[in-house]
Order: C-alpha cells, then structure tokens, then sequence
C-alpha cells in the first residue's frame, strides 16, 4: 500500500490567523478539519509539519522536540510573512504544550490547549503508544507480521531516548505555566487515555490568565480533533477566538 505523507497546510481567509500545531506521533491531518472549519468563519490558518513526522517511524526518533519547537517557531513566522500580524494558536496534545509555551515568547491574541499532557499515566503507557503507532505505521506499508515484531525489538529501545526527551520538555513546560496570561481556553477529553485527564485542572490552576476557560467533552479521548464531539470543539474553538480583542 502506497501511503501518502501529510504535508503542512495553509487555509487562507480573513486577517485573523491562527496556528493549528498537532501532536506528538501526529500529522496536520489531526487539525485539518478544525482549520478547514475555521476558515469558513473567516479565520486564515497554518499548520506546520513537525520533522520526523509523517514518515517512517525510525525518522520520528531521530528528531526531538527541540527539533519541533523549531517547527513552531518557523510556523509562527509564515504567518508573519504572508502579513498576518494578529495571531492565535491552537495546539493539540504536545502541540498544546507549544501552544503555551510560545505565548510566553511571542505575541499571540490567545491559546486553545487541547488535552495537553501535562501529567502522563506512566513512562510505559507513553513508549507503549509510540510502539503501536509504528506497529501501524509498518502495517500500512504492507510489512508482514513477523517482520514488524522483529523491527520492533529494536525500535522500542530506540524509542526510549524519545520518550526522555519528550518527558524532559513536558517539565519544561510546567516550570512556565505561570508565564502564560493570554487568554486560555483548555479542551480535555473526560476518555483520554493517554494521558492524566486531571492535567486540565493542572493546567487551568497553573496559568496566570485572568481570560480563562476549563471545557470537558464526556465523549471523546486524546485526539479529540477527530472524535465524536469534534463538531462540538469547533464551535466552541471559534467562539473562544471571536471573544479575543482583534483589531479586524
């Protein structure tokens, strides 16, 4: 089977802009439909490409995110560039960690956290789901069953220098939280599991927004962009992003 890579977007459509960042083992196909639905609000988006992404899973281990903080970095000035000089950022998963993060660094109307995994259930839990990700992956390729068990004897060591790394970022990140006072919203799944759905109330509790939100969805899990109440988030997203103080 011929698979086809996930690239990054660009949704053009009024002056305000937002950047969409998915997560960790995800691809731009994850806030595809949110950017899609955005833009029939008028609202103009990108969504970056995190290296290693979208490729074989080997390729995603031989990158950190150091390496997809600089992805974000790079988005955020594609928007500037294209003459887009208000901006908001939405952020899925790891990308909601970014999300905060670069409001703490850069100008940014508000920030939308969507099931940011600020408490994670366990280090395996974690390596387990990079595990299963590539075992996917190498499914879609066509590779057979007993190649991909013997591939994944290997992998999984190899996934645990990324898994350090990731957890590494993921205390980073808590250590800014009380930076962040743009105007929040932070989306949580009550079905995640893979991560703590208590890292909502973390999140809400750390931040020093005086504008800020805590939604649940009783329906739906981590990648909460494609689940059940998806049509649910988009309006509240884009109702979130019309109470932000624009100047167009």
């Amino acid at each position: 089977m011929k698979l086809i890579p996930p690239k990054p977007f660009f949704l053009s459509s009024g002056p305000r802009a937002v950047l969409l960042l998915h997560g960790f083992k995800g691809s731009t196909g994850h806030v595809k439909k949110l950017g899609r639905f955005l833009q029939a609000k008028g609202y103009t988006s990108y969504a970056p490409l995190y290296k290693g992404h979208g490729k074989p899973p080997e390729e995603l281990l031989n990158t950190s995110p150091k390496d997809w903080w600089e992805d974000v970095l790079a988005g955020y000035q594609t928007l500037r560039s294209e003459g887009y000089h208000e901006i908001a950022v939405v952020g899925l998963s790891i990308g909601a960690l970014f999300s905060l993060s670069l409001s703490t660094k850069l100008h940014v109307k508000g920030v939308v956290s969507m099931c940011a995994p600020l408490d994670i259930i366990s280090q395996d839990v974690l390596l387990q789901s990079v595990v299963d990700y590539a075992k996917k992956y190498k499914k879609l390729e066509g590779k057979r069953d007993d190649c991909i068990r013997l591939e994944m004897d290997t992998f999984k060591t190899q996934a645990e220098d990324t898994i350090e790394s990731v957890l590494s970022f993921i205390n980073y990140t808590k250590e800014e939280l009380s930076y962040v006072n743009a105007p929040t919203l932070i989306v949580q799944g009550r079905l995640d599991q893979q991560i703590n759905a208590n890292s909502a109330n973390l999140l809400y509790d750390s931040i020093s927004s005086v504008h800020k939100d805590l939604k649940w969805y009783e329906h739906s899990g981590h990648v909460i962009t494609l689940d059940r109440q998806k049509e649910e988030l988009h309006e509240d997203v884009y109702q979130f992003l019309e109470t932000l103080s624009w100047t167009k």
